[in-house]
């Protein structure tokens, strides 16, 4: 009952929140509009972006800015989450908060390797970001090369993992990007017995814990079907965590000799039973499904929990894929059934 009271606030405003993201109907409606000013135009017209689009004149706005305007959307929602959270919910929205941190990072590093602009415009998030982080993003993004990017990044969390790097010959982007999810992955694995108990530390682990196991999934199916990678190489990249996928499973998966053998040992992994359109080419689609699945169920489960924070930001993110993508078709003209097609594939 105490924790039911707790949460009882929070719950009603996501729900509320919950209520205003598209249905399959409304993406239906926006992939027959034909052009990007009246796409922008509908979607100020709905609840989750009129207040904040309301000034805006859709005819003015270029492609970057309207991506900002969508990914700015989801920073806003997790704020407003945040305001109505208890100290003890805010552990959760914390642990999340690094996800942003790192997407930023991950920008900053794709304008240094590939030398184009990145405009970091956090709009409405800059004072809650610059209250919640201990990232100087104006420095960050102001680095001109790796070695004065990594620098700026002393004494913060990052500043280990990408150091690190130094030992191995010329690194790439992937490498960088690579430890940045990596150490997040640990991070969140390591510390979420410290901070989460009962009800609430079960729903951290099934949420995680099955979005790691397939990551790990794609991953060796990726780096075997399309790079030719070898099983060292491959290693490298697994997060080192196991939740339904059991440890031999995944080195049974990387060493498989052939795809055939490839499928056979999937087939007979914990997902493989569970989920009977598994297999090696809907790997990709099947991620979005399961994750869906188990958010879904643990939020109905439980709703008085962080599974409901989570259910909402995941959804919301998934919103702003799908809106890009629909964007995209609108741009380029793609025909409304084709357009659909796109936008349901996430």
């Amino acid at each position: 009952m105490k924790k039911m009271l707790s949460y009882s606030g929070l719950v009603t405003k996501i729900r509320a929140m919950q209520s205003n993201l598209l249905t399959d109907d409304q993406y239906r409606e926006l992939a027959e509009i034909s052009s990007v000013p009246l796409a922008v135009a509908y979607l100020k017209q709905r609840p989750a972006y009129s207040q904040i689009w309301a000034s805006l004149d859709e005819n003015d706005l270029h492609r970057g800015q309207i991506e900002k305007l969508l990914i700015n959307a989801v920073y806003n929602d997790f704020a407003r989450l945040y305001r109505f959270a208890n100290m003890e919910q805010r552990k959760f929205l914390d642990l999340y908060f690094k996800r942003y941190e790192i997407s930023l990072l991950k920008n900053c590093l794709n304008k240094i390797f590939d030398h184009r602009e990145v405009d970091l415009d956090l709009s409405m998030f800059k004072s809650f970001f610059d209250r919640h982080s201990e990232l100087d993003i104006s420095l960050l993004a102001a680095s001109g090369s790796i070695e004065e990017f990594i620098a700026n990044l002393k004494g913060t969390e990052y500043y280990e993992p990408l150091n690190h790097l130094r030992e191995i010959e010329s690194p790439t982007l992937f490498d960088y990007e690579t430890a940045l999810d990596l150490y997040y992955f640990r991070i969140i694995w390591k510390i979420k017995d410290k901070i989460f108990a009962g009800t609430d530390l079960e729903q951290v682990r099934a949420a995680y814990g099955n979005k790691f196991d397939l990551l790990n999934l794609q991953w060796i199916h990726r780096s075997r079907k399309f790079y030719n990678m070898s099983s060292t190489d491959i290693y490298a990249l697994i997060i080192p965590i196991h939740y339904k996928l059991k440890k031999e499973e995944i080195a049974a998966l990387v060493e498989a000799e052939n795809d055939a053998a490839f499928e056979d040992i999937l087939s007979k992994t914990y997902y493989g039973k569970h989920y009977e359109m598994l297999s090696p080419d809907t790997i990709e689609d099947m991620y979005i499904y399961i994750m869906k699945h188990v958010l879904t169920k643990e939020s109905r489960r439980d709703p008085y929990s962080v599974a409901s924070m989570y259910y909402y930001l995941y959804f919301k993110d998934h919103e702003i894929r799908r809106l890009t993508v629909a964007l995209e078709c609108i741009r380029y003209s793609i025909p409304p059934e084709t357009t659909v097609q796109h936008i349901f594939k996430f």
